[in-house]
């Protein structure tokens, strides 16, 4: 099982220094991002880059293979700002992390699915019973397998969990050690192009899941313009994917080294809108929280209102 230790080291070991980076490097903004969606785009185009030069803040992009980590750096001051699903900052927040939401990215979770080996037998959600289900702790995967259940009549008591990292899940899931792997793109897509593999759901057809552009509180606090500015440039991005998946697709395939099929059929099930925290995001993600605390996966109640940032007022 993977621990709040494991999290942090697998992906911070190849970051040096990243903790008390702040104090030595002033107008830095350090991004957090995964192999795939609209922060990969932006980097690869230097938006957020040539907006926030006129601020005085240059940009630090830091490579996360998945969510828990990436939160957990945020956590300990190790990056002012990412993009998470909707797990991820949930569990942050039942352990007194410091990260606050800025951003939505409404269905920007569609591109998730529940994966089933060559072989399998598996026709429905409710098959999943007894059966070894693979995702990652803690992740919109595991949102994702307890929404399954439920909308199969089955309890999380009624599959075997197995928590593995998306490297880690693949690699089983191409030995046939596991009945079915919940994942997303662009390891979904990937896992799509295999032989005999089969989705037995997609998000869509399970539960609505958001993005969340999330920060580390006292950076929000303390540099506000240059955070509303970034969002801006995320903003412009976002249109333009809209308008341009083919390029989209070229220019994550290039950044990512993902085969360009597989980046394709990603990127036409991802929705490239960036909105603000509003109260019917809030309560949707509010709702997978009482959702995980009614199972005890987090210790705790919490309150996201709480975590939600309010931006500055915008001079003019």
């Amino acid at each position: 099982m993977l621990d709040r230790r494991t999290f942090l080291a697998a992906s911070l070991a190849a970051v040096p220094a990243l903790r008390g980076a702040r104090a030595a490097e002033p107008g830095l903004l350090r991004i957090g991002y995964q192999k795939n969606g609209i922060l990969v785009v932006a980097k690869q185009q230097g938006i957020i880059e040539r907006r926030l030069d006129s601020l005085g803040h240059r940009v630090r992009w830091v490579e996360f293979s998945f969510g828990p980590p990436l939160a957990e750096a945020l956590s300990v001051d190790g990056l002012d700002f990412g993009l998470l699903g909707d797990a991820p900052p949930i569990f942050a927040q039942a352990g007194r992390s410091n990260l606050v939401y800025v951003a939505a990215q409404e269905g920007g979770g569609s591109g998730a699915g529940i994966l089933l080996p060559k072989g399998s037998t598996l026709r429905s959600l409710a098959d999943l019973k007894g059966r070894r289900v693979a995702f990652a702790k803690a992740t919109s995967a595991h949102n994702l397998t307890v929404a399954a259940l439920e909308k199969a009549g089955l309890s999380y008591t009624d599959i075997e969990p197995v928590l593995l990292a998306p490297a880690d899940a693949a690699a089983a899931f191409a030995r046939g050690s596991i009945d079915a792997w919940t994942t997303w793109d662009p390891y979904l897509a990937i896992a799509e192009e295999q032989d005999g593999v089969r989705v037995l759901a997609l998000a869509s057809e399970i539960t609505p899941q958001n993005n969340f552009l999330v920060a580390n509180r006292a950076f929000a606090e303390a540099h506000g313009p240059v955070l509303t500015a970034a969002i801006d440039a995320l903003g412009e991005v976002a249109a333009w994917c809209r308008q341009n998946r083919g390029d989209v697709a070229a220019i994550l395939s290039q950044g990512t080294g993902v085969p360009l099929p597989a980046t394709r059929r990603a990127v036409d099930r991802n929705d490239f809108v960036i909105g603000p925290m509003t109260p019917r995001v809030t309560a949707e993600q509010q709702a997978i929280a009482d959702r995980f605390y009614a199972l005890k996966l987090i210790p705790k109640p919490i309150h996201v209102a709480d975590a939600v940032w309010t931006a500055p007022a915008r001079n003019g």
